[in-house]
């Protein structure tokens, strides 16, 4: 079974390939996906793209509708979205992201560390499950999805 992984969340670690190699190793026939992870890129993509805006609640309100083009577009296309809230940064999309997938009926996993969990409970509440390291996703995923006819 071929499943589309949305991963959504923090972009400053590498979970993300820690996810991408355990499901490798759990043998999982995975496409990843994610939103722009070049924090600069993703922040001035209007400005870059259309050469306006200097004015930072205009430059941010553009470039949020431009990242989302994407991100709405490979959110809809996923089996799964697993959103990662780390230690830097508020990481508000991250909870939209995963309210998102969850109003379409898209199942959300949660990774986050141990002290995160009281801050993000309605968001824990939605999801189908909650992690604390990336090779948990991986197991949960091989659980859920690896061939099981052998």
């Amino acid at each position: 079974m071929s499943l589309t992984i949305y991963l959504a969340g923090e972009i400053h670690s590498d979970w993300r390939d820690q996810i991408a190699a355990a499901c490798a190793d759990a043998g999982l026939d995975v496409e990843i996906t994610s939103p722009v992870t070049d924090h600069s890129a993703s922040d001035t993509c209007a400005q870059t793209i259309l050469a306006q805006d200097d004015d930072p609640f205009w430059r941010d309100l553009k470039s949020s509708r431009i990242n989302a083009i994407r991100t709405h577009t490979l959110i809809r296309d996923a089996d799964v979205l697993v959103v990662r809230f780390g230690d830097q940064y508020k990481q508000w999309n991250a909870a939209f992201d995963a309210g998102f997938a969850s109003a379409l009926g898209i199942p959300v996993i949660t990774l986050h560390a141990d002290d995160h969990t009281h801050a993000l409970k309605e968001v824990n509440a939605s999801a189908y499950a909650s992690a604390r390291t990336p090779q948990q996703v991986a197991k949960i995923l091989a659980y859920c999805f690896a061939d099981t006819s052998k």
